[in-house]
This record gives C-alpha cells, sequence and structure tokens, in this order.
C-alpha cells in the first residue's frame, strides 16, 4: 500500500484516498464500508470486479495508460457498501478516491472519451483540467475528484481560493492533492511546490516541495498556487467532499489576488496545452 488516507488519518469527516501499487497479475481488494470509491489508474491497466451483498458482481476492464501524463484514462465508480478488487495486468498504480456517504448507486464504468477537458487560464497560469467526476460530469452522492496538468514554469489552482464556509458563493469541502511530476530528461526526478495559507480566525501555513507519491491536505484556507517547476509538469489528482445537501464545487478567490482572473481575457493559453486527450499524448501526434 502507498497512501492510504481514511477521513479520520485526516481529522476530517468525509474525503479519503488510497493509492495501490501492483505487480503483473497481482490484485488486492477493498471494502468501500461507508463510502463511494473510484478506481483511477495513473499507470497500468486492470480490472475491476465490484460485489454487493445479494447481487451479482459486476466486472469493468479499464485500459488505463502508461503514466499520468500519456492520456485521459478511463475509470470505474463503487458504491459504498461493496467490495472492490483490482486486478492488475502488467503492472502499476492505482488510485482509489473516496467519500463517505449516504446513498448508494449503482457500479458504473466512466469511458475515457466522456471525460471533459478543460483548459482555464492563460499565459503561464494556463493549466489542464480532466473533470472526470465533478458534479457536471458524473453522478456521484458526495464525491468531486478531478486531475490537473500543469506544463513545466506555470502555475496553477490560481489564483489562491478557498471553500471552507457554507455561503452563496462556496460550498465546505475538504480536500487532497495527490501529486506525480515528471521526471527530467535525464530521468532525474522532477518537483514542484504547493502553498495553503489561512485566515486569521483559521490559520494554516503551509509551503511544501512535492514530488511524485507526495500528498497534501486542505482541511481550510486558502489554497494555491501549485508550482511546477521549470522543466517538469505536474500532476495532482483532487479529492473533494464535504457535508452541503448540495454537490457543488463553489469557491472564492482571495480578494488580495482575485484580479489576476481578469488579465486572462484575451490572452492566448499556453501553446503546450492540451498535454492529452482520450486518444493520447498531444505532442506525440
Amino acid at each position: 500500500m502507498g497512501v492510504d488516507i481514511a477521513p479520520a488519518d485526516a481529522g476530517w469527516t468525509y474525503s479519503g484516498l488510497r493509492v495501490v501499487t501492483l505487480g503483473p497479475g497481482e490484485e488486492t481488494s477493498v471494502e468501500t464500508g461507508d463510502a463511494e470509491t473510484l478506481v483511477l489508474p495513473l499507470a497500468g491497466s486492470c480490472r475491476v470486479t465490484v460485489t454487493i451483498p445479494g447481487e451479482a458482481a459486476v466486472m469493468f476492464g479499464l485500459d488505463g495508460r502508461a503514466d499520468v501524463f500519456s492520456r485521459v484514462t478511463d475509470f470505474a465508480y463503487a458504491p459504498r457498501d461493496a467490495t472492490v478488487t483490482v486486478s492488475s495486468r502488467d503492472g502499476g498504480r492505482f488510485a482509489l478516491p473516496s467519500a463517505r456517504c449516504e446513498r448508494r448507486l449503482p457500479p458504473r464504468y466512466g469511458p475515457a472519451e466522456e471525460v471533459p477537458v478543460e483548459l482555464r487560464g492563460a499565459g503561464q497560469a494556463s493549466r489542464q483540467v480532466n473533470n472526470f467526476c465533478t458534479p457536471e460530469a458524473f453522478e456521484a452522492d458526495r464525491l468531486i475528484a478531478c486531475e490537473v496538468l500543469t506544463p513545466g514554469g506555470n502555475w496553477s489552482s490560481y489564483p489562491p481560493h478557498k471553500h471552507d464556509e457554507p455561503t452563496a458563493t462556496e460550498s465546505v469541502l475538504e480536500e487532497i492533492y495527490y501529486f506525480e511530476v515528471a521526471d527530467g530528461p535525464d530521468g532525474r526526478r522532477g518537483m514542484g511546490y504547493q502553498r495553503v495559507y489561512g485566515t486569521a480566525e483559521r490559520p494554516i501555513d503551509v509551503l511544501e516541495e512535492v514530488r511524485t507519491g507526495d500528498v497534501v491536505l486542505i482541511p481550510h484556507g486558502w489554497h494555491g498556487p501549485s508550482m511546477a517547476a521549470p522543466g517538469y509538469d505536474l500532476y495532482y489528482l483532487n479529492v473533494m467532499a464535504g457535508p452541503g445537501d448540495e454537490r457543488a464545487w463553489r469557491i472564492c478567490d482571495d480578494p488580495a489576488h482575485a484580479w489576476v482572473r481578469g488579465t486572462w481575457e484575451g490572452s492566448p493559453t499556453d501553446a503546450r496545452l492540451p498535454m492529452s486527450s482520450a486518444a493520447g499524448r498531444e505532442r506525440d501526434r
């Protein structure tokens, strides 16, 4: 087991994440308990079997990808109160984002071709967002998840924003950032940085170097930027869930930096984007 964060481990209530590494032909089984759970290939392909007591098992084949930068991947959804078995084909890494929930929805397959790919920002604030499990893209009870690809030298999660108050413009969401960083041309490990800071009422102060496999937890506060060091493309998986009756991602920009968003109008998106699609890596086609 690599990353293994249950809500209790994080000191909160809803959001969780496991990342498992399997060798060729290996498999692992996970009890979802009271949490809906996704299986998202980070590297490699797999078979996912979802077993619910009293029902026939459901099986999905996930084609996956060589790595997080190579293509948008397909994924599988498993409800609460189920057993999920992930069987690797040739070995790989698989993320299992989760959220404690009330409703039990049916197991489902998410095709890569149906994942909305969004380009946000402009210039050095350009990034690609794969909205595979956002409220508009895929039905879930509480879980919200997306992937962000940031070309080397760019900033994402910018302007800094937060979602920790129940208002008309914010949803209360606990958030996990899971990072992977592309290697340099000589195979040396890449790096990036993540900033999190709070308010006077709820202080938090984080500025961390991140490398592949690292996680930053955001219980509250402004978060961003996520900084991709020049020469190293940055990937992160966002996992969010919260107590609201509505499954929604509403954010509030830090007023000190919100003006930056207004500078994007009419400015070009970084020409290196999109980095990938369901068909594969853009630069290779």
